[in-house]
Parts: structure tokens; sequence; C-alpha cells
């Protein structure tokens, strides 16, 4: 990551970039993210599974659903305001 960063892109991609991480980097990593999305001019595409996250950062959430965008809107409305069952299934999982 810091090496992409080096170069000053435009755009960021992350595709699952906490997978396989243990909790304390997985808390690392999204901090870096925060932090280039507070203070860089760049765009960024994150892939995530981290609701939270995703809520708290993203001007903008997709939601796919084998290939095809089923949900689109900001993150609040997507996350919180769901209207796809789809959606609402797999969002189910992060709450208690």
């Amino acid at each position: 990551m810091a090496r992409a960063v080096v170069m000053r892109p435009k755009i960021m991609l992350f595709d699952e970039v906490t997978s396989a991480l243990d909790p304390e980097l997985v808390g690392e990593v999204l901090e870096v993210i925060r932090d280039l999305a507070q203070h860089e001019d760049m765009a960024m595409v994150l892939v995530t599974h981290e609701m939270d996250f995703a809520l708290d950062i993203a001007d903008k959430v997709l939601f796919l659903d084998e290939g095809v965008i089923a949900e689109q809107g900001s993150a609040k409305e997507v996350i919180e305001h769901s209207q796809n069952e789809r959606l609402q299934s797999f969002l189910s999982r992060f709450r208690s």
C-alpha cells in the first residue's frame, strides 16, 4: 500500500484488503485508509465486509449480488435503510 501511495495515484483500488488479517492489523489498515480518505486527493474503491467502516467512510456504496449492482446510494441509505432483501439478509449477520 505504501509503494502505491508514494506514486500519488488518482485512484486506489482495495479488494478485501483486511481479509486474513488479525484484528490488530485490521484496525491499523483501516486507519491508514481512513487517513488517506481524509487527507489525500484521490478516489478510492474499496471492496469490504467491514460494514461499520464502510458506513463511516464511504461517500457512495454499491451492493453487488452475483456480479450485478443490486443497490446503490449513500452509505446511510444502503447500509441502514436497504430495501433489498438479499442485502438485508447479509447485513443482519453483522448486527447483534
